[in-house]
């Protein structure tokens, strides 16, 4: 006779938690119907790149959202490497209005490490069962720049993207792979740039109509008192948006982070997400609860 198999049953505490559970994963059930098959962007960047465990947490959402039927697009950062590196070979990190200055050194300092970290993130991903191929911004011509000069001032290879090629990354997406891209363009005379990441990432969401764009960084998202925590902005439309940055709101790295937000709604994605990557699990907390725990940048048709 075959053995027959017992468990003790579920006390009130343990049904209680695996009712919560099953709870979770019917709130999520129509973000995930709605978003089957949608294009969405992930600026990853910020502590959540250094430390290991919330690297996997990041690698972690985005696999579930492109086993759940997203498409999702990695574009990262590396700023915090790259400045550790130029120190190991004597240069000191320099930047003007924001922007690493850049010179042919540096730069290669910058594509060495960029791609590094590129490869680092394709292993986590296929090590959690999911197809990536890293590319840089040269691949197939995907990110074609010209020289940035903010304020009418040189800094060195730092891109200002003028198109963004998709073929590659339609085709990736179409074979089913996630694409991790490094932010590294060519300019007309094929010279290696420098891409702020920000700008990269927007630029691919707008060239590609993804349905959202986020970008995961070291803030928990936009607050209308910077000094208070409490004052938290869960979303804003494109008018308040504009609105808060015109009352001079928005300081430092913000300003221009809130402006690839409105570019990119305007440019027809549907939502942006300004989400804290220290979080374990921010993306999926955003996504697919009610309540969500960043700042979204909405439309004024935006669904979802």
């Amino acid at each position: 006779m075959e053995e027959i198999h017992t468990e003790q049953p579920l006390g009130k505490e343990e049904m209680s938690m695996y009712l919560d559970k099953a709870g979770t994963l019917i709130e999520a059930l129509p973000y995930i119907q709605h978003f089957q098959g949608a294009t969405i962007v992930v600026k990853y960047g910020g502590s959540a790149m250094v430390d290991e465990n919330l690297k996997r947490n990041v690698i972690q959402d985005v696999a579930l959202l492109k086993l759940v039927g997203f498409r999702p697009i990695i574009v990262h950062g590396g700023g915090k490497d790259i400045t550790k590196m130029l120190g190991k070979v004597g240069k000191t990190s320099e930047f003007k209005a924001g922007f690493r200055v850049t010179d042919d050194e540096t730069m290669d300092v910058v594509e060495m490490v960029l791609n590094r970290i590129n490869k680092s993130l394709v292993s986590l991903m296929e090590k959690v069962g999911v197809k990536a191929c890293g590319v840089s911004g040269k691949d197939g011509s995907l990110l074609q720049v010209s020289r940035k000069t903010p304020d009418g001032e040189d800094i060195g290879y730092v891109g200002d993207i003028e198109c963004v090629n998709t073929e590659l990354l339609d085709t990736l997406l179409d074979n089913d792979f996630v694409p991790v891209v490094c932010p590294i363009g060519f300019d007309a005379d094929y010279h290696s740039y420098n891409i702020n990441a920000d700008d990269a990432a927007c630029a691919i969401a707008k060239a590609m109509k993804a349905k959202k764009l986020v970008f995961l960084s070291d803030i928990k998202g936009v607050y209308a008192d910077p000094d208070d925590p409490s004052t938290l902005i869960s979303e804003m439309t494109v008018e308040q948006t504009l609105s808060f940055m015109a009352g001079g709101h928005a300081g430092g790295g913000m300003l221009p982070k809130l402006q690839n937000c409105v570019d990119a709604i305007e440019a027809g994605v549907a939502r942006v997400h300004i989400l804290d990557g220290r979080i374990p699990h921010s993306q999926l907390l955003e996504f697919f609860t009610t309540k969500g725990i960043g700042t979204a940048i909405i439309g004024d048709e935006a669904e979802g």
